[in-house]
């Protein structure tokens, strides 16, 4: 059956390793389309490797050598912020693969959805601001959304061997990121280079400094209650510094179920690609001659209040998760500029939900008004921060599991 696959951010970290597993797996799968922000030079080298029929680079404002010799392969070439959905529409698209980091990614989503398109996602943002929309239209046209995600695609895996009746909890594993042994105040006057030393992954920037601050975790939190239909309730966080085991399902029999691997993102996205079938793949094996040890550890939600706003996020509903990831990055976006702290970013988020007016059952015009909104407030805040009082966080509360 042929699988021909648009990837939405072929240059960055996941659309990489998504193509080395396109290529490796060979007929049925193509990757037909590729699309790109400002990395024109790796989207060229991309191009001409893989010969897809079509690429979409989003930001219209270059105009460069490399995009001349893309036109030159003979591509067809979209530009500009509807480039994505003009990709994800074409009839020769079978499967799309959504990388791209952010809100940016939800419109190309929602578009390939009701284009009838299979889904594998990358974009966690696309359920956390607008689950209430994407997950229903899934429903209506019988599209299952598969995870790329390490966690949500464990949990996906371990979810097969009971009901969802029989769930007690999914529990959600995180390395912990840079700071996971930091006192509150390291973390609060830590350095840009110090947020992006990750000791397990190599990400992006932004993704990067989201494993840090543990707002990745917040975000899958949501996505998580949203993917498997769950409250929040029953969605725990573990700090596992190891990163071998990817998540946890926990049924009412007491046994767990657990999916291992070497944090190697080939495997979650070759399982999107696949599923419902297993084929040979090219991630690194567990090696199980060498002894190690695995660690497991409670989440510290004083040191890292993303987790807190998590919850009472997923609690809210409505446009609270687009107002949490606008406000997240415009926050991070500052702290990258040098304009705020990295103990600011948390805080940041918090005053803007605080400041935020709930609507309950939004349309996609009042959730991207809510995500507007949410950038336009960060940026008030610290443009009034007279008096540093005002971005003291108050401190969290118990979390209930």
């Amino acid at each position: 059956m042929r699988k021909n696959i648009a990837i939405l951010g072929s240059t960055g970290s996941i659309g990489c390793n998504a193509l080395d597993v396109i290529e490796s797996l060979g007929d049925p799968y193509r990757a037909i389309a590729l699309s790109g922000h400002r990395q024109t030079d790796k989207l060229l080298e991309q191009v001409r490797r893989h010969r897809p029929a079509a690429v979409a680079i989003t930001d219209e404002s270059i105009e460069d050598a490399n995009i001349d010799q893309i036109r030159k392969l003979g591509v067809k070439l979209y530009r500009g912020p509807e480039a994505l959905i003009q990709i994800v529409e074409r009839d020769d698209v079978d499967v799309v693969l959504a990388a791209v980091v952010g809100a940016a990614g939800l419109p190309p989503v929602l578009a390939a959805v009701k284009a009838g398109k299979g889904l594998a996602l990358a974009n966690k943002e696309s359920l956390v601001v607008a689950g209430s929309l994407l997950v229903p239209e899934c429903r209506k046209r019988g599209i299952e959304i598969l995870p790329v995600d390490s966690e949500h695609s464990a949990i996906f895996q371990a979810i097969h061997c009971g009901q969802t009746k029989e769930i007690r909890r999914l529990i959600l594993t995180a390395s912990g990121g840079p700071f996971r042994k930091a006192t509150r105040q390291q973390i609060e006057n830590a350095t840009l280079a110090d947020a992006l030393n990750h000791p397990t992954w190599r990400m992006g920037n932004k993704i990067t400094i989201d494993s840090a601050t543990m707002f990745n975790k917040a975000l899958e939190i949501i996505e998580a209650c949203w993917l498997f239909d769950l409250p929040p309730e029953k969605v725990e966080v573990v700090i596992h510094p190891e990163s071998v085991v990817h998540s946890m399902v926990e049924f009412v029999d007491n046994s767990v179920i657990a999916q291992l691997g070497p944090p190697d993102m080939r495997t979650p996205i070759q399982y999107a690609l696949t599923y419902p079938d297993r084929t040979e793949g090219i991630s690194r094996r567990l090696d199980l001659s060498q002894a190690f040890t695995l660690n497991f550890e409670p989440p510290d939600f004083e040191r890292f209040p993303a987790l807190k706003l998590a919850y009472d996020v997923a609690r809210m509903g409505g446009t609270a998760g687009a107002v949490l990831n606008a406000a997240k990055e415009a926050a991070v976006d500052a702290f990258i500029g040098g304009h705020v702290s990295f103990g600011e970013i948390s805080r940041l988020v918090g005053l803007t939900i605080d400041a935020h007016q709930l609507e309950a059952t939004p349309t996609l015009d009042e959730l991207l008004a809510a995500d507007q909104w949410a950038r336009k407030q960060v940026q008030t805040l610290i443009a009034d921060r007279r008096d540093e009082s005002m971005l003291k966080f108050p401190k969290p509360g118990k979390i209930p599991v």
